[in-house]
């Protein structure tokens, strides 16, 4: 889900008297532990930040996406967590599809409106549709499989505002303290999509989407399906509770595990441009959709790649 602020939600869980734990233990590592930097001939990478982040120049996405290319894309993704284009003037729901199934098939998000394209999803705002809240969030987490990233593009942005924030869980996981560490390794946590989107509904509509989306269960540090590196997976909206723990003990915990995605060293920021494109790993980032353009026109579509389960 890439825009929560357009949906009302429950208020987020009540944060510790105490302040947000401080970045500072660790360095920022890009790199899981013993992979080797890519060489990219084909695409020219600008980092937005040293750990995570970076812009992608000298291609052109509306043109047919090479075999070297979509070896590229995908080890940029992995390597750098979010990958940004700019100018990608033409580019169309077909391009769109094309882009985003170097990484696997669409998921729809059942709450979200659609396109004319299965697996497109449109997130439109503006002086008649305001968004109300937004919460750092990793999309789909209530899912058995969450998304394995998404791939949004700009229709139409604002004059100013409307920017979209991404926070390093992998950083976040790094940066705990080996105690903290050591009490969450073998956690789980129950997601469920009712704290947030059951808001919009009545018992009648909450029930009949129980039936087809039941709560599920997700390590609360899970390794990267594809680099392994250990990532810290919990969010405000969608994480209920820690199994096995007290109420007191999951509102101490959670409160500390969640607000980490809050923590400047771990983000970047980015300006929406006509034409820009962003796609990101859904399991080693957070996001956020800055709502501070009220009452401009903002509108994204979005594809949401389809995951597998978590460990």
């Amino acid at each position: 889900m890439h825009d929560i602020a357009s949906n009302p939600v429950a208020d987020p869980k009540p944060v510790l008297d105490k302040p947000l734990m401080h970045y500072g233990r660790r360095t920022l590592e890009r790199l899981a532990p013993g992979a080797e930097q890519t060489d990219y001939r084909l695409v020219e990478v600008s980092p937005l930040t040293p750990h995570f982040g970076a812009v992608l120049g000298g291609v052109d996405l509306t043109r047919p996406i090479t075999d070297e290319l979509a070896e590229e894309l995908r080890q940029a993704l992995l390597e750098w967590k979010v990958i940004f284009f700019r100018g990608q003037t033409g580019f169309n729901s077909e391009h769109h599809m094309a882009l985003s199934g170097l990484w696997g098939p669409p998921e729809p998000n059942p709450f979200f409106g659609r396109t004319d394209t299965v697996g497109i999803s449109r997130l439109a705002k503006d002086a008649k549709a305001a968004g109300n809240k937004n919460i750092w969030h990793s999309d789909h987490s209530f899912m058995a499989n969450p998304s394995l990233g998404a791939v949004l593009r700009a229709v139409e942005v604002p004059a100013a505002g409307g920017d979209t924030m991404w926070a390093d869980m992998g950083a976040a996981y790094d940066n705990l303290p080996d105690d903290l560490k050591e009490r969450i390794e073998d956690l789980v946590a129950v997601h469920d999509w009712e704290m947030s989107w059951g808001a919009l509904m009545n018992d009648e509509q909450k029930a009949a989407f129980r039936a087809s989306w039941p709560r599920v269960e997700h390590p609360v540090v899970v390794r990267h399906p594809r680099s392994g590196r250990r990532t810290l997976y919990v969010n405000e909206p969608f994480t209920s509770h820690i199994k096995g723990l007290s109420a007191e003990e999951n509102r101490e915990l959670l409160d500390i595990l969640v607000l980490q995605a809050r923590i400047p060293e771990f983000q970047i920021r980015f300006h929406w441009e006509p034409d820009s494109i962003a796609i990101w790993d859904n399991i080693a980032v957070q996001h956020y959709a800055v709502n501070d353009y009220f009452p401009q026109r903002r509108v994204m579509e979005r594809i949401a790649i389809a995951g597998v389960p978590l460990s």
